[in-house]
């Protein structure tokens, strides 16, 4: 018995070596995410709330109907919105996705500079004032998942807050702000997906887990045997 709790005080001791950093790393992470709200995250208190658009169900004689017919005739969605003041036509799902212009039929897209930095501007509701807008092309970390090219319209507010606005719909397609840098961060090592950081099935992650695992496996044993020792004395 004696000879088995050495062996296991041992591997308890390279065990907890082992995952003792990784350890410490998901406390913090996991502590940052119970902290923070999500809603504080996803930066909802920096943008104005938007009633849902009206879904269009029965086809107008408006010119952006038939705008839209003539330009996207493949559009599997079409809704009713607002976009920088006008009542506009949306059309996705097709091969190509676009905004016109309700009562003109004006093509709205491509979303140009001038009109990013207002729709972003109108709904941000910080103290900060734009200091860039910038035409994306390759997504940087904190989009990686959003289709490009994206507007990205910069606040010099505390949080180095951005719009993300997206030039083929003109919706704000992520809002990206310190809190939520600082959550993407301490997420890459909770997860330990040190290149994406999207991946929760990877090797890496699997084998701390069950590194973790065998530590506490180990220290259950050798606490039984502590106990079984002290039955004995």
């Amino acid at each position: 018995m004696a000879n088995k709790s050495i062996v296991a005080r041992t591997l308890h001791k390279w065990f907890a070596l082992i995952v003792g950093v990784q350890a410490l790393l998901w406390f913090i992470s996991g502590a940052y995410m119970t902290i923070v709200p999500l809603e504080i995250i996803h930066g909802d208190h920096l943008e104005h709330a938007h009633s849902d658009p009206l879904k269009l169900s029965v086809p107008g004689g408006a010119k952006g109907l038939d705008a839209v017919k003539r330009h996207f005739p493949g559009a599997e969605k079409v809704e009713i919105s607002t976009l920088d003041g006008r009542t506009v036509v949306k059309a996705s799902g097709g091969e190509r996705s676009g905004v016109v212009d309700l009562a003109s039929g004006t093509l709205l897209t491509p979303i140009g500079r001038e009109m990013a930095t207002r729709i972003a501007s109108d709904a941000y509701t910080g103290k900060g004032e734009v200091t860039a807008t910038d035409w994306i092309t390759k997504a940087p970390q904190e989009v990686s998942t959003r289709p490009v090219p994206l507007w990205a319209v910069r606040f010099d507010d505390l949080g180095r807050t951005t719009f993300y606005v997206s030039p083929s719909s003109g919706n704000i397609v992520a809002r990206r702000h310190t809190l939520w840098r600082i959550f993407d961060f301490v997420w890459m090592f909770h997860i330990m997906d040190y290149e994406n950081r999207t991946d929760v099935h990877h090797p890496l992650l699997r084998i701390a887990i069950i590194t973790t695992l065998l530590m506490a496996l180990s220290g259950i044993w050798l606490l039984l045997y502590s106990f079984h020792r002290r039955e004995r004395a």
